[in-house]
């Protein structure tokens, strides 16, 4: 489903069941558990990044709740990204396929049957204010309740039977929102948490890889395109993914591959099967061996961390390939503008954002379902120069590599 069809299924379909549920809580008797959860379910359907950010939570939910069992709601194409993390059981995984309207109402079916057998004490729901999750975090049955909550704010209608009410902070990154949803389980101020959260360490652990693995991908790589043996590599992702007004001009990328290109390094553009005529076009602009077209070329999330291991540093717009870096050693420049890192910023330690703070942005928000009103003339991305990235870009590749790094460019 794209995601237009999405905010329409959501609009006419969600309004009127997250209010039929309303009513249905309005009338049914409510219980209060006293006891700490014990089976919790964690809503996160949507974002791959996100996944990332929210490690710290599934931290504390660990640390706060060691005897309870976890589970994870999500789309099945983000659940490789999930497991990757390693923050719940892959037998406590429930996923939904978002292919078509038709095997979403399939799994539906299989959830909800799924629901009943576990019998849930508690459901976070981590979504900004979608319908469809607020909607499974009241069928999952869990008596406790958290979600984003709008109170008089503008956003999304999704209900008043959510009974632990987080509100929606646009000033604090979401790791540390998500972190308020463990706080808001046994909570009973009004609103929820009224305390300082514990600050999160600000990383999230490296992803591990088995011995020689990043060896025989490095090497396969150099056998795909020899061009690349003992070069630095630089990656670029260009793409927007599903919101394309997210991409800095493929003109800018352009001009900042040719540059590094003319400054030594080899250069990778990197991104899915059907970003392939956006690579292909800046590989043909820049008229180089050591500028080589990746799009398609990694087979999973896995693949693609481990050519990140090969690489010295990442180039991308605000997407999945930003927050993943935070899971490996490289360094990333990420561009910002409709969205905006205050609430994004990755985890990493060694990432710079750019970003314009124009009075239009961020126009990608959670009271607006991520439907900018820009007419695609995104000056807040156009207006970062060329060359201001590729300062940016040269100090950090000054630092001084790795030597792991250096071996496996020699692979």
């Amino acid at each position: 489903m794209n995601i237009q069809f999405q905010r329409m299924v959501d609009r006419y379909a969600g309004v009127p069941v997250c209010a039929l549920l309303s009513l249905l809580e309005r009338l049914r008797y409510k219980a209060e558990g006293g006891q700490p959860p014990r089976r919790i379910l964690v809503i996160m359907l949507s974002e791959m990044g996100s996944l990332v950010l929210a490690q710290p939570m599934f931290a504390r939910l660990r640390q706060q709740y060691p005897e309870a069992s976890l589970h994870v709601l999500l789309f099945a194409k983000n659940r490789e990204v999930l497991d990757l993390l390693e923050v719940v059981p892959k037998e406590n995984v429930l996923t939904l396929n978002d292919r078509s309207l038709s095997l979403f109402a399939v799994d539906i079916f299989r959830v909800l049957r799924a629901f009943r057998a576990i019998r849930f004490d508690a459901v976070i729901d981590c979504e900004l204010f979608a319908r469809a999750s607020s909607i499974f975090s009241y069928l999952s049955g869990a008596p406790t309740r958290a979600g984003f909550y709008r109170h008089t704010q503008e956003g999304l209608y999704r209900g008043s039977f959510i009974n632990r009410r987080v509100m929606y902070n646009p000033y604090r990154h979401l790791t540390e929102q998500f972190l308020t949803m463990v706080d808001a389980l046994e909570s009973r101020s009004v609103p929820v948490a009224k305390r300082l959260p514990a600050v999160p360490s600000g990383t999230v652990p490296a992803l591990a890889f088995g011995e020689g693995e990043l060896r025989r991908i490095s090497a396969r790589l150099h056998a795909d395109f020899p061009a690349l043996h003992g070069q630095r590599l630089v990656l670029v992702y260009p793409s927007g993914g599903l919101l394309p007004i997210r991409a800095w001009p493929p003109e800018s990328y352009q001009q900042l591959c040719s540059s590094l290109l003319a400054d030594g390094y080899a250069v990778g553009i990197i991104g899915m099967k059907q970003d392939k005529p956006l690579g292909q076009r800046i590989v043909a602009h820049c008229q180089s061996p050591l500028c080589v077209d990746l799009t398609g070329y990694t087979r999973s999330v896995r693949h693609l961390l481990a050519l990140f291991h090969r690489a010295v540093l990442l180039v991308t717009n605000d997407g999945g390939p930003g927050q993943f870096a935070a899971l490996t050693p490289i360094p990333a420049i990420i561009f910002f503008g409709p969205e905006t890192p205050v609430l994004y910023r990755s985890l990493g330690q060694n990432a710079h954002c750019f970003h314009l703070p124009l009075p239009c942005s961020p126009c990608l928000t959670a009271y607006n379902h991520r439907n900018s009103p820009c007419d695609g003339d995104n000056q807040c991305l156009k207006l970062i120069a060329p060359q201001q990235v590729l300062d940016q870009a040269r100090a950090m590749l000054a630092t001084p590599l790795e030597s792991g790094r250096v071996a496996l460019q020699s692979a």
